[in-house]
């Protein structure tokens, strides 16, 4: 599937234009300027030709600003792996020397170019349009990204010059979604480079560096899946800019549309109550989970401190002690595939279908050992199983009186369950139906 780039300097509206190709708020789009820092990805369909869409940061050059120098090398990655180079200038400010600067960056890297003049929303702020021939890239499309004007045209302009399709569509949406999710400056970001081995994402020591959720897909050592980064997230009475909120929605949102999260926590401060929020958060939406303690390396250690650690960790989980804890150092690659191969078998156990013949063969014994007790002298008989067609692990068992059986014996057939079929690190409903 082709690959469109929009590039341009801070606040030409290049987040506003790519959540309407994509047809979804997708990016975060906010009045300050530089809001979009790492690259991001969508699928946009025009004319029955889908082409795949990046949104990149503003570009700016000579800049102390410690994240301004970060996105520009992200700038041109993208430019490098597009087929089509997508470059938005704003009519009301005219050329500037960034735009300059961008232009002969385009015209070096050989990609066919669609010059696009955005904020053209009314008749007389055409003319401001015109300037931007000046640049020497052909053809100047004027539109308006916030009301749609001209994106028509834009658009019939794109697919033109795009190369024909090679591959497939490559939207994944059958493959397994894993979300790393967090606190601010845990590490999310930098987890994301070790396992994908190169610098996708921006990484910084200041908390926060990551705004939208950044979906990549990982195909290496005989997996595949789509691997989310998201922004920290961090209690709601900490979260006073708009962009942190969104960020944070889109975290939220992130891990409801996850199969498996990487739960990570920062080793030298242990897990603490906003660890808690986030990982009820992921039991309440019902996904698989792996807790990661990063900054290992950061930690004095005795030949016990790994093993209080974990049962720390279980004793505050509780009553989900079969989700696998990982130790890693990411900064000095340590057991990050351990991180990968865990994340694997959780996805598994979560998608693990189990056939009724199977299921009642295991589970019949054990309940007619210990069947449900008598509830007011009567007695309660569990007669069969199967499984329920969810996406997570989710059973019925069908009974001559459901509404009798009580919680405790609802975690006993849960823990046969667990020890019978292994669902470590996945949650499992268990529901008690009148035959």
């Amino acid at each position: 599937m082709s690959l469109v780039a929009i590039v341009g300097r801070p606040n030409v509206g290049k987040s506003t234009l790519f959540n309407r190709l994509v047809g979804m708020r997708q990016a975060i789009v906010d009045e300050t300027a530089g809001v979009t820092r790492d690259r991001h990805y969508g699928k946009s369909e025009w004319c029955g030709r889908e082409f795949s869409v990046v949104d990149t940061g503003g570009y700016t050059s000579n800049s102390d600003d410690v994240f301004e120098e970060e996105i520009r090398k992200q700038v041109v990655l993208a430019i490098e792996e597009a087929d089509l180079v997508l470059f938005m200038v704003e009519a009301q400010t005219g050329v500037t020397d960034y735009d300059a600067e961008i232009a002969e960056l385009l015209r070096k890297s050989g990609k066919p170019v669609v010059l696009c003049c955005n904020k053209v929303d009314s008749g007389e702020k055409i003319y401001g349009a015109y300037d931007f021939y000046s640049l020497g890239l052909g053809e100047v499309w004027s539109i308006s990204a916030a009301n749609g004007g001209g994106t028509g045209d834009l658009l019939d302009e794109i697919c033109r010059r795009l190369p024909e399709d090679t591959g497939p569509a490559d939207g994944h949406p059958e493959l397994p979604h894993i979300a790393i999710v967090g606190k601010p400056n845990v590490g999310k970001s930098s987890m994301t480079n070790a396992l994908l081995g190169t610098e996708r994402n921006i990484v910084t020591p200041v908390a926060g560096t990551t705004r939208d959720s950044i979906a990549t897909l990982y195909n290496k050592f005989g997996y595949e899946f789509m691997l989310v980064d998201t922004a920290g997230m961090r209690k709601k009475s900490k979260v006073h800019e708009d962009l942190e909120f969104y960020s944070v929605m889109r975290a939220i949102r992130s891990i409801e549309h996850s199969d498996v999260c990487i739960l990570m926590i920062d080793a030298q401060t242990g897990i603490e109550a906003q660890d808690m929020a986030i990982f009820n958060l992921i039991q309440k939406n019902r996904k698989g989970c792996v807790v990661v303690v990063n900054k290992w390396d950061t930690v004095e250690k005795d030949n016990n401190t790994m093993k209080q650690y974990t049962e720390a960790i279980r004793s505050r989980l509780a009553p989900f002690n079969d989700i696998p804890i990982v130790f890693t150092s990411v900064i000095n690659r340590q057991r990050i595939m351990n991180v990968l191969d865990e994340a694997m078998h959780v996805y598994g156990n979560y998608s693990k279908k189990i056939s009724t013949s199977v299921l009642n063969e295991e589970m019949l014994p054990e309940i007619e050992n210990y069947p449900p007790p008598a509830w007011k002298g009567k007695y309660i008989k569990i007669k069969y199983a199967t499984q329920l067609p969810t996406k997570f692990p989710c059973f019925a068992f069908f009974c001559n009186l459901p509404q009798y059986i009580r919680e405790p014996y609802r975690r006993f057939v849960e823990n046969r369950l667990r020890e019978k079929f292994d669902f470590t690190g996945c949650p499992v409903q268990i529901y008690f139906r009148q035959k």
